[in-house]
């Protein structure tokens, strides 16, 4: 599935349930806040190697797996309200931070 199918997906899937008009930007933001936060939870008292096995478990996998993709949801669905091409975006702002981030440049901030 491409990300525009995608979007058409959700827009319809709101639009068969009358979910359109609770969908506002600020509504949109605000859940994907809360979804953010959900992932964040199963992160929070991590050490560092655990966050990075954090998949190596079904169950736990299955947890992430989840909260990313209600966290991509809601974005893809912010963005269609919004009349937002999320990839066109995405690759302008790497194209402003490869301006910003020159290699090798400041690789850390602890050692700027």
């Amino acid at each position: 599935m491409t990300l525009e199918e995608l979007m058409v997906k959700q827009r319809e899937f709101a639009r068969a349930r009358d979910w359109e008009r609770w969908h506002t930007p600020k509504n949109l933001v605000m859940a994907l806040s809360a979804e953010v936060g959900e992932l964040t939870e199963l992160f929070q008292w991590l050490t560092p190697q655990e966050a990075g096995a954090a998949c190596a478990e079904p169950a736990a996998r299955a947890k992430v797996e989840d909260e990313i993709a209600d966290v991509l949801l809601y974005l893809v669905r912010l963005a269609d309200v919004l009349g937002v091409d999320p990839i066109a975006a995405a690759d302008a702002k790497i194209g402003r931070n490869e301006g910003r981030f020159p290699p090798g440049v400041g690789r850390t901030a602890l050692e700027r």
